[in-house]
């Protein structure tokens, strides 16, 4: 009991209330009051706010699960399958993905493990990034219509495929990267900070390079995310890990600070596009605390590795969506039949069973 009384367990308790208050509010709603002539009525619009509600937490427990930001899956997902303008989609996954990072700055700068210089110094880098991407987002919506919207997808779903690639592939990660000296920008700027790793039983002091590198590397990174609404996790850590020579742990702490500050400025511009409607984003966001919440108490007991196969079959399938769709707006392709969509979902995820089941087998 005490234990429930313990951040985050009120936070959830209440958000949960919130939940069923508001829905059971909206649904009594759509038994009384009538929808206007040529409208959707209450009730529909209550439930496709559920359904959003329960992927987010689908999402959510996913993206913790295989350690990626719930934007990553977020924002193809809606764009290969709702007819919802992507300029909506983009802003409200670049709020899913602000909002995952906000939720866990305060554990990190708490325990010392994210790196407060460098995620301060790389956030001005990944503002300016994301800020531009989203600027450009907009200039694109306005100026290029429907094959605007066309060229969108079909980008997504490239680069969707080739973040499945990398998972399915995943070149090895470095832990513990070993820099024998810092470079002049790092040692002026004062980046390096000491931590204490709890596996290790003591304190390791780091060395950072190539900070220069790592700035414009970010600048691109905040591009693609402020551009297409996605949660940058995926590049953010890598970019630190291989460029800078950021153990691991403290890139994935980092980034988590680099989402929750730089997509807090990347929104603006949708904010102002009136891209931002705050009925379809807050299931978003609740969804998100709910999942990211019980992710974590599910990866203590699961092993991730099992999820990513999941996350690649979800990867693989909104690339298909994204990919013919964003044909069949620039005209180049008729709208794919739902049977052939129905065979590639079959297909893929016949695939994932197969690797899981294979896994499971080598475990034991």
């Amino acid at each position: 009991m005490r234990r429930m009384l313990k951040s985050p367990w009120p936070e959830a308790i209440i958000m949960i209330l919130v939940v069923v208050l508001t829905y059971t509010a909206l649904a009594t709603i759509g038994v009384v009051v009538e929808a206007p002539e040529g409208g959707m009525a209450t009730g529909v619009v209550v439930g496709w706010l559920f359904g959003f509600f329960i992927l987010s937490l689908v999402i959510a427990l996913l993206g913790v699960l295989g350690g990626i930001g719930g934007g990553v899956m977020f924002t193809p997902v809606m764009l290969a399958f709702t007819p919802v303008d992507s300029l909506i989609i983009r802003g409200t996954g670049l709020i899913v993905a602000m909002f995952s990072g906000l939720i866990s700055t305060g554990p990190f700068m708490r325990s010392g493990l994210s790196n407060m210089r460098v995620s301060v110094f790389l956030c001005c880098a990944f503002a300016i990034g994301a800020f531009s991407g989203a600027q450009g987002a907009i200039l694109v919506a306005e100026h290029m219509g429907d094959t605007g919207e066309g060229l969108v997808r079909m980008t997504l779903g490239v680069i969707l495929f080739c973040l499945a690639l990398y998972f399915i592939f995943g070149g090895k990660k470095i832990e513990w990267p070993q820099i024998d000296k810092s470079d002049k920008l790092t040692e002026v700027l004062k980046l390096r900070q000491p931590f204490y790793e709890p596996s290790l039983n003591k304190i390791v002091d780091y060395g950072l390079h190539r900070s220069a590198w790592a700035f414009l590397a970010i600048i691109g990174v905040g591009l693609l995310s402020g551009f297409f609404g996605l949660g940058a996790g995926w590049a953010i850590v890598p970019a630190q890990n291989l460029v800078m020579g950021v153990p691991l742990k403290v890139a994935a702490a980092n980034s988590g600070v680099l989402l929750g500050m730089g997509d807090c400025i990347a929104v603006w511009p949708y904010i102002m596009m009136g891209a931002i409607i705050p009925i379809f984003a807050a299931p978003w966001l609740v969804g998100q605390v709910l999942g990211g919440l019980l992710g974590a108490i599910v990866l203590i007991r699961v092993k991730a590795g099992f999820v990513r196969y999941l996350l690649i079959g979800f990867m693989l399938f909104s690339c298909w969506g994204l990919v013919t769709r964003g044909l069949a707006g620039l005209g180049v392709i008729q709208p794919v039949p739902h049977w052939l969509t129905g065979i590639i979902f079959v297909a893929i995820f016949s695939w994932v069973i197969f690797n899981v089941v294979k896994m499971l087998r080598e475990t034991d």
